[in-house]
C-alpha cells in the first residue's frame, strides 16, 4: 500500500472534502492527475460569524474556484445541523463541567469521517479523500494488515495526531495524498496548476470562534460565565481570574498573579468551588495520567507505547493499566509529565520502527480509581 491510500493504483470515484485551503486543493489535483473520476466537496459547517478559515462564504468560494481549475465537478453539503450538535454543543458543554475540548478532533470523529462518509456511500462513491498532512501504511506484510495512520513527511505539519479515532473500516476507504509531501511542496504544486488557493494562508484557530472577540464572547453568549479565585498549592489567595470555565490545565498566560514574576502554572480546577490552583512547573508533573473514551485503531497493544497528548507536542513514553471500565484506562508514565488537561485528545503510536504508526487514542480525564491489569 502506498502512503496516499488504498485507491492509488486503481481508477475508483473519489469524493474529495476541499476546505477551500491549498492541503485539500492539491488533494484533488493528484487524485485527478492518477486518472480517478474525482468530485470536490465542501462541508457548510457553520453558519454563524467566522474568520478562522474553512467555515466562511470566502472558503467556500475558493474551494469553488480550485475545482474550476482542475475541471472536476464541485458540490457543497450543508451539515450545519450535524456540526451544531456534534461539535459546537459539546464544546460549550465541555466549558461548562470544567473540559478543555479539542473540537477539531470532534469534527473529524462526527462529520468528516463520518457524516461525509455516509453521503458518499450515498452517492456511490469508492472512496473519501481530504487534505490532511498525514500518510496510510499497512501495519505488515501480510494481505489483510491492518492499515494505520502514519505520521506526515513534513513533520512540522503531521496532523496524525487528529486522526486517531478512525477505525479499519473508514481507514481502507480513505485516501491522504498529500501525506508524503512537505508543505513547500504542496504549495509549489498548486503555484504550477495556478490555484487560487497557492499562497492561502492555514488556518490557525477555532473556526466558529471570531478571533476579534474570542471564546469569552462566544462562550459567555451561550453560558453563564464564573470568577474563581487563585489559591497557591498551600492555599493561599495569589489573585483571581474573570471566568473558571476559560482556564485549563497547564495554563500560564493570562493569570492576574498581582505583579507576581514567577512563573505560576494551572495545576488545578475546582469550578464547583471557584477555586484554580497554580504552582511551578514541577507541580505539574504526575506518573499517572487517566484516560476515557479509550479506541484502538485494530486491536489493544498491551506493551509500552508512545503518547501524544496535543497537536503539536512531543510523544512521551508509557504503558496503560486497565481502568474500572472497558473504555477507561491510565497510562503510567516511564518519567513524570506535565497533567493532561481533561477533555484534551491523547493519541497513542507503535513504538520502535511502529513509532510513526498510530494505533489508538482517548480522552483525558480528570481521575478514577485504577485496578491492575
Amino acid at each position: 500500500m502506498t502512503s496516499g491510500g488504498p485507491a492509488a493504483d486503481n481508477r475508483r470515484r473519489v469524493l474529495v472534502a476541499m476546505s477551500g485551503g491549498v492541503d485539500s486543493s492539491v488533494a484533488a489535483a493528484l487524485l485527478a492527475e492518477r486518472g480517478h473520476e474525482v468530485v470536490g466537496v465542501t462541508m457548510k459547517l457553520w453558519g454563524g460569524e467566522s474568520d478562522s478559515g474553512c467555515c466562511s462564504v470566502s472558503d467556500v468560494d475558493d474551494a469553488r474556484r480550485a475545482a474550476q481549475a482542475l475541471g472536476i465537478d464541485h458540490h457543497v453539503f450543508n451539515f450545519a445541523d450535524d456540526f451544531q450538535r456534534h461539535v459546537v454543543d459539546p464544546y460549550v458543554e465541555d466549558h461548562r463541567a470544567g473540559r478543555t475540548p479539542n473540537p477539531c478532533v470532534a469534527c473529524n470523529r462526527h462529520i468528516k469521517f463520518d457524516k461525509l462518509f455516509r453521503r458518499a456511500d450515498a452517492l456511490g462513491f469508492d472512496l473519501v479523500a481530504t487534505g490532511h498532512h498525514a500518510r496510510l501504511v499497512a501495519d505488515g506484510s501480510a494481505v489483510d494488515a491492518p492499515v494505520r495512520v502514519a505520521r506526515a513527511a513534513d513533520g512540522a505539519k503531521d496532523q496524525s495526531y487528529v486522526l486517531h479515532m478512525l477505525s479499519q473500516g473508514q481507514l481502507r476507504r480513505l485516501v491522504l495524498p498529500i501525506g508524503g509531501l512537505t508543505k513547500a511542496e504542496v504549495r509549489a504544486r498548486a503555484a504550477d496548476l495556478g490555484l487560487v488557493t497557492a499562497a492561502k494562508p492555514d488556518s490557525q484557530d477555532v473556526c466558529f470562534i471570531h478571533s476579534g472577540t474570542g471564546r469569552q464572547v462566544f462562550l459567555g453568549s451561550r453560558i453563564p460565565l464564573a470568577p474563581a479565585r487563585l489559591v497557591d498549592t498551600a492555599g493561599r489567595e495569589v489573585g483571581r481570574v474573570a471566568s473558571v470555565e476559560l482556564v485549563t490545565i497547564g495554563q500560564r498566560r493570562g493569570l492576574d498573579l498581582g505583579g507576581d514574576a514567577e512563573r505560576r502554572y494551572v495545576v488545578d480546577i475546582d469550578r464547583a468551588a471557584g477555586v484554580v490552583t497554580v504552582g511551578r512547573q514541577h507541580e505539574l508533573l504526575v506518573s499517572h495520567q487517566p484516560l476515557d473514551d479509550v479506541a484502538w485503531s485494530h486491536e489493544p497493544e498491551p506493551g509500552p507505547l508512545w503518547f501524544q497528548c496535543s497537536a503539536h507536542g512531543q510523544p512521551r513514553a508509557g504503558r496503560l493499566e486497565a481502568g474500572d471500565a472497558p473504555a477507561q484506562a491510565t497510562i503510567v508514565w516511564d518519567e513524570p509529565q506535565p497533567r493532561v488537561a481533561p477533555g484534551q485528545s491523547v493519541a497513542f503510536y507503535g513504538t520502535g520502527h511502529r513509532s510513526d504508526l498510530v494505533v489508538g487514542g482517548a480522552l483525558a480525564a480528570a481521575g478514577h480509581r485504577l485496578t491492575a491489569l
